[in-house]
């Protein structure tokens, strides 16, 4: 499966933005989904992530109740829903899916990623 991510972008400190992962190769419906973002200069980090079914979703503590993740299977999408922008969510943001895990891992167990949106957050 193949994963574009798109929708980052230079914005204030208390913007939104929303981004998006369109799936090519197979369809997602029965993948769970995930978000992690890259800061500059730091390792990558869970973000958000979502059940196949849609029923479940998890997050970060530090975008809880600003980011939301939401998924469309007719359009083979997830989206990330982003408020309240902080500068410190500046960070190359990306998709990944899970393709083999048996049950809902939300934080790991990720076996395609894509290739990343910058988000940029001035101050």
């Amino acid at each position: 499966v193949q994963l574009q991510a798109s929708g980052g972008g230079l914005v204030q400190a208390g913007d939104s933005l929303r981004l998006s992962c369109a799936a090519s190769g197979r369809t997602i419906s029965r993948y769970n989904m995930g978000w992690f973002r890259q800061p500059p200069g730091k390792e990558r980090e869970f973000v958000a992530a979502i059940s196949w079914s849609g029923g479940s979703t998890d997050y970060a503590n530090s975008v809880k109740g600003r980011f939301t993740i939401s998924r469309d299977n007719a359009k083979n999408t997830v989206h990330l829903q982003m408020n309240s922008l902080k500068p410190e969510d500046t960070a190359v943001y990306y998709c990944a899916a899970d393709v083999s895990s048996p049950s809902y891992t939300p934080r790991y167990g990720y076996d395609y990623w894509g290739q990343g949106t910058l988000v940029t957050v001035s101050s």
